[in-house]
C-alpha cells in the first residue's frame, strides 16, 4: 500500500512542478511586495485570452505575460486596482473578467445556463409524458389475464421449457 502511494506522489510531482513553473515569472515581480500583492490580487480576477478558463496569473500564454506586464505597469503610474481592471476591460472587454458583471451585455453568460437547464427538463418532462401516452395506448394499463390467457400462456411456458430440457 505505502508503494501504491509513494508511486502515486512521485507522478503528481512533476505536474506540480509544472504548475508553479506556470506562476508569474521572477523578472515580471515587483519590488514593493504591497504593489506585487494588488497585482497578483488583480491577475487572479483577469481571464488569460488564450487559455480561456485561466487567470493572467496562472497562465504561461505570451498574452498573459502581456497582461501582466501591463497591469503592474499601470500600478506603477499610481492607477487604483479598480482604474487597472477598468483600463484592462476597455481594451478586452467584459469577457476578460473571470467573474463578469451583471448587465445587458453579459446577459447570456448569467442566464444562459438556467435557461438551457429549463429547456432540458421541459423536454425531459415531454420525453417521459409522451412515454406514458405511448405505453397507455400500447396497452400499457390492461385488465388482467383471464382464465383462459393463463392456461394458454402455462402452455407455452411449459413447451419452452421442454425445449430447452432437449
Amino acid at each position: 500500500m505505502k508503494a501504491i502511494l509513494l508511486a502515486a506522489l512521485l507522478a503528481i510531482t512533476p505536474l506540480t512542478a509544472a504548475s508553479i513553473a506556470w506562476a508569474v515569472q521572477p523578472d515580471e515581480v515587483l519590488p514593493d511586495p504591497a504593489m506585487e500583492g494588488r497585482a497578483r490580487e488583480i491577475s487572479k480576477d483577469l481571464r488569460c485570452l488564450v487559455c480561456q478558463n485561466q487567470s493572467i496569473d496562472d497562465s504561461n500564454a505570451p498574452l498573459a505575460r502581456d497582461l501582466r506586464i501591463l497591469v503592474r505597469e499601470r500600478l506603477k503610474a499610481g492607477d487604483s486596482d479598480q482604474q487597472v481592471v477598468h483600463y484592462v476591460t476597455d481594451r478586452y472587454g467584459d469577457y476578460v473578467l473571470l467573474r463578469p458583471p451583471f448587465k445587458a451585455t453579459t446577459l447570456v453568460l448569467w442566464v444562459g445556463p438556467f435557461v438551457i437547464l429549463a429547456i432540458g427538463a421541459i423536454g425531459t418532462f415531454l420525453y417521459l409524458r409522451g412515454r406514458k401516452s405511448a405505453a397507455v395506448a400500447a396497452g400499457g394499463d390492461t385488465a388482467p389475464l383471464t382464465e383462459d390467457e393463463r392456461q394458454r400462456l402455462d402452455a407455452l411456458l411449459r413447451k419452452e421449457d421442454r425445449k430447452e430440457d432437449a
